[in-house]
């Protein structure tokens, strides 16, 4: 990209995502206080920034630093300079236009001291407000907001209160666009890759390269950028770039990603035009005809039709110059749409002789909402066209709507510029909630709701707002890369998790978002009872088996809230019935991992009602789930559960649904029936299968079914089939699941008191076991006689356990009668323990005597079992963007100690959590020095925290490393929440917010969305522009 016409340029339309050449600096994590121990709770994603930015390469050192030191000439000017230089630190606290949420920081210097201005990058600034503070060389801090950003050129301008820094005298640079020149030895000062201060030297070689494209996302265009080998690196945005004389030249906007030492500003007259108007309380008018051009060179605009009596005459009055404007890209219904063509060579604009960026952008600001003739070259022949210039602030847009957990807004100049479309329609600027789409990529357009068409963002509004809570409807859409496909699905309207349809508005002149409530929910419509007929299995030797299609149904579990550490916000999966008179249905947990969650059931791919969780099984991944039958007029088959165990090698026919919900099945065998030792992850803690025999089949469908069965000749199910949830991989930074098999008669205790209205009262043992063999057994003290009672009572598996783990217990246990690491079990009540599955009596005794082994002495103890009635979360509290509950029963299974009962599960892009790093897994034991052992003490301490006010949080990582962060509250986004079990509401949950102190039941006025989705799954690395 060193050319106006380098072949290496960004085809303009519909290309697919890829690694620009042009990049802005990296997003690296700031590491300023961040303790957040190994692998995060929540998985890595493939943020669309990341690998459009240049990663910051230590090889490149040397190029980064002056060559030898400067004169003292240079040093009086730096030191002058680095006194208006300001490190800025913010979060984007809501995705809007080409910005996702995040957490950032960048450079900017101050451009008028007197009333607090300070000049740095629209990359910077964003499309809308950002909440953040400048740091200056003395390390005085003061909050900074936007107030003004350009549309289109990559600038944007901060305001700050100048009575706020007291230690040291705040001048400002002067802006000299006039003094760049070829030649000029310039200094780039700024925070460079993420340090306080860094100064990097270099020359400008060109000043008529055209914008850098930076891919998906925001790029300026319809200027001229400059260029210079200096080298900066992530942070140096906004950076001012001054001259010997401590005159600002440029800003620092952007640099290749290749590994050159190359670097682009921006050049500084449309940045001192906004200053001027801003200074004199002027608006700052911007006029585009909705075309972009690019500057090409003299040679490549004659083999578009430039003629040499034209040629000649641009030579002669600009004798410097070497290129023209020629146009690249018109969007469809704009103002330059069929009057101006590409490959147009712009000669003259209203008579004027014209070559340069900087004087059209003179023209069309001063001309909006009125014609401007141009004079075009087309295949050689003269084309003269009258257009009327556009408000570019019109097409811009600067408001949202949040309902149902996505927000939208009108389609921008950038994003249709970026693709080449028309610049119409109603963007999906977060794709969350009920509008998260099948695919996680950025870019959907919204072309029908409810069979309405969707022109703009207020038919959008209106169409919502007569759309009840829980209604189900048919959804259009397209992609920005591809407006031939037109998307269809069907989508679960959630009005009762986030009951407000906000608007917020950007407010320049406080620089926020204001929010307000356009309407309330509509209340659901009461189902009614559906009529329909199953399908039938086909090619089954056995009619039992392929009555079972009948007890099949297709489970949606979505999460609103993300709580202990589950790393989904959506799961599907296929459940058995297993009382159809009742509506029971059983799941794995891996689909309903808790009870914060809206259950859609779809019974013969037809009937669609609502589920709710009835129990959760603390250790064997199952869930039960009812429907109401009254509803479903279809014959629902109940499935019969085999009373006796299945074992290795015995015939059975496997049923299963792959991973796109179709049916198959296959005959096969039983290979192994063994303990599941599912890994742990300290970095990751969420439910995990521990204490349960798991099974694996002989065939290679297991391996692509989540959800199935294992059935008997007759009919009777042996054993569910389902996902377990597994460990993160390190490498990959994904979710491992597996697909095995649980055995019904372990669940036949529980199903039964369900079926009779009993809520199952469990107890468990409060350890986690393994399986070891009688060679393991002898050396670690188990007789002879103890072995040979082993052979006789298991004949397929000699085997015992041993304790691997101790669950954390909040009430403190005898210690004479608890279980120890390395402890192995012999009996229960006088039953030898030689199979997973007789583990099972722990569930309906308050104590065991059990006979063990440690350190090779046979002890006789009465172990006590503790309830699993305190296991599930029935409390979380949302505060500065981190959701924080009691440490559930994963974290306890893995730590030896608690150090607070406030846990953090997980936390929100562009937050205050996120920006002063406060990690999940962290617990936190004070607030300001108070400590705060629970929830209660915790909600308590932080509501009574001033708004926008610093306070101190003492915490301690997984790994019990104490540390201690400053934060800084921020209840106009990040309000205060708590989410409460309340079976007296309809959803079992109710919310209360807090804000200003004061409680308010529901949701308060203000807030973004709280976005649950895999697109904030709050631990992508933050960064430095």
């Amino acid at each position: 990209m060193n050319g106006p016409n380098s072949a290496a340029a960004r085809a303009k339309r519909k290309e697919p995502p890829h690694t620009a050449i042009d990049s802005r600096h990296p997003k690296h994590h700031r590491p300023n206080g961040d303790m957040s121990s190994g692998g995060d709770n929540t998985p890595d994603i493939n943020d669309e920034f990341e690998g459009e930015f240049e990663e910051f390469d230590e090889s490149r050192l040397p190029a980064l630093l002056p060559v030898g030191p400067d004169t003292a000439e240079w040093q009086a000017t730096i030191e002058n300079v680095v006194r208006n230089v300001v490190s800025i630190r913010f979060c984007q606290t809501c995705s809007f236009d080409t910005d996702p949420a995040l957490t950032s920081e960048a450079t900017g210097f101050v451009v008028d001291a007197e009333r607090g201005y300070i000049l740095t990058n629209r990359h910077v600034v964003g499309s809308g407000p950002f909440w953040g503070y400048c740091i200056f060389d003395n390390h005085e801090e003061v909050d900074a907001y936007p107030v003004y950003r350009d549309p289109v050129h990559d600038f944007g301008i901060l305001k700050f209160d100048p009575k706020a820094i007291k230690y040291m005298p705040v001048d400002a640079l002067q802006l000299r666009p006039d003094l760049a020149k070829v030649g000029v030895e310039i200094r780039v000062v700024g925070n460079d890759a993420g340090e306080k201060l860094s100064i990097l030297s270099g020359v400008i070689s060109r000043l008529d390269r055209n914008a850098p494209e930076y891919g998906d996302g925001y790029s300026d265009f319809n200027t001229c950028y400059y260029q210079a080998s200096a080298a900066a690196s992530g942070g140096s945005s906004g950076s001012p770039v001054v001259n010997i004389d401590g005159y600002a030249v440029a800003l620092q906007a952007g640099g290749r990603a290749d590994g050159a030492s190359t670097d682009y500003f921006l050049p500084l007259d449309r940045p001192a035009r906004a200053l001027k108007c801003l200074q004199e309380g002027k608006p700052i008018t911007r006029g585009d005809i909705q075309c972009q051009f690019l500057l090409k060179p003299f040679d490549e605009c004659r083999r578009l039709g430039l003629g040499p009596e034209w040629e000649a005459q641009t030579r002669k009055t600009f004798p410097k110059e070497t290129n023209m404007l020629v146009a690249e890209i018109i969007l469809p219904g704009g103002p330059s749409h069929k009057k101006v063509e590409e490959g147009d060579v712009l000669v003259k604009v209203n008579g004027e002789m014209l070559t340069q960026f900087i004087r059209l952008d003179d023209i069309l600001d001063s001309s909006v909402g009125k014609t401007v003739k141009l004079l075009l070259l087309r295949g050689g022949e003269e084309v003269e066209v009258e257009i009327e210039v556009g408000d570019l602030h019109a097409i811009t847009p600067d408001r949202f709507v949040s309902v149902s957990g996505g927000s939208f807004h009108n389609l921008s100049y950038q994003q249709a510029r970026l693709y080449g479309v028309a610049c119409k329609g109603v963007f999906v600027c977060e794709a969350g909630g009920s509008f998260r789409f099948d695919n996680s990529d950025n870019g959907w357009l919204v072309q029908s709701v409810d069979h309405k068409k969707i022109t703009d963002l207020e038919s959008f509004i209106e169409v919502m707002k007569a759309i009840p809570d829980k209604a189900r409807v048919v959804v259009t859409y397209k992609h920005l890369r591809d407006l031939h496909t037109l998307h269809t699905t069907i989508m679960y309207i959630d009005r009762h998790w986030s009951k407000k349809m906000k608007m917020a508005v950007r407010n320049d002149v406080t620089g926020l978002w204001d929010f307000s409530s356009l309407a309330d929910a509509l209340p659901a419509v009461p189902p009614v009872p559906r009529k329909a007929s199953f399908i039938q299995l086909e090619h089954t030797s056995h009619p039992a088996v392929a009555d079972l299609v009948r007890s099949f149904v297709h489970v949606n579990c979505s999460m609103p809230v993300k709580l202990d550490g589950f790393p989904k916000n959506r799961k599907w999966g296929m459940g058995l019935v297993i009382d159809a008179e009742k509506g029971l249905v059983v799941i794995s947990r891996a689909i309903v991992p808790y009870d914060l969650c809206d259950i859609s059931i779809t019974i013969a791919d037809s009937i669609v009602v609502e589920g709710k969780v009835v129990f959760l099984h603390p250790l064997q991944n199952y869930a039960i789930i009812q429907y109401d039958p009254k509803l479903v007029d279809a014959p629902v088959l109940s499935a019969k559960l085999s009373t006796e165990q299945i074992t290795q090698g015995a015939s059975t026919y496997f049923i299963g649904y792959n991973r796109i919900g179709r049916i198959v099945h296959a005959a096969t065998t039983v290979t192994e029936i063994f303990a599941v030792t599912i890994p742990a992850n300290s970095g990751a803690p969420r439910y995990r299968a521990v204490n349960v025999d798991a099974i694996t089949v002989d065939t290679s469908l297991s391996g692509q079914c989540g959800s199935g069965v294992l059935v008997a000749q007759d009919g009777t199910v042996q054993a569910l089939w389902l996902t377990y949830l597994g460990e993160r991989s390190p490498t990959t930074h994904r979710d491992e699941e597996y697909h095995l098999g649980l055995a019904t008669p372990t669940m036949l205790p529980v199903v039964n008191q369900i079926q009779q209205g009993i809520v199952p009262n469990l107890r468990m043992l409060s350890v986690e076991f393994r399986a070891i063999q009688m060679s393991q057994a002898r050396l670690m003290g188990v007789s002879e006689e103890w072995i040979h009672k082993v052979s006789l009572a298991n004949t397929a598996h000699h085997q015992l356990f041993m304790v691997t783990k101790r669950t954390f217990e909040r009430k403190e246990q005898d210690a004479a009668c608890a279980l120890l690491e390395g402890d192995i079990l012999l009996t229960l009540n006088d039953q030898m323990i030689t199979r997973i599955s007789e583990l099972d009596i722990m569930y309906s005794h308050d104590a065991l005597d059990a006979v063990i082994v440690r350190d090779c002495e046979e002890l006789k103890l009465n172990v006590p079992t503790v309830a699993a009635d305190d296991v599930e979360t029935d409390r979380a509290i949302s505060f500065c963007g981190a959701i924080l509950h009691r440490p559930h029963h994963a974290v306890r299974q893995q730590i030896s100690k608690l150090f607070s009962e406030v846990y953090v599960s997980a936390r929100t892009r562009g937050s205050p959590a996120y920006q002063y790093g406060l990690a999940p897994t962290n617990f936190i034991t004070h607030v300001n020095g108070k400590p705060t052992p629970d929830l209660e003490s915790f909600l308590a301490a932080v509501v009574k925290i001033p708004d926008n006010t610093y306070f101190r949080l003492k915490a301690m990582t997984f790994d019990s490393v104490p540390w201690v962060v400053t934060m800084k509250k921020n209840e106009h986004y990040f309000p205060t929440m708590e989410w409460l079990k309340d079976p007296a509401e309809e959803c079992g949950w109710r919310r209360v917010t807090y804000e200003g102190g004061k409680m308010i039941e529901g949701e308060g006025p203000d807030g973004v969305m709280p976005v649950a989705d895999e697109m904030t799954e709050m631990d992508v690395d933050g960064g430095v522009c």
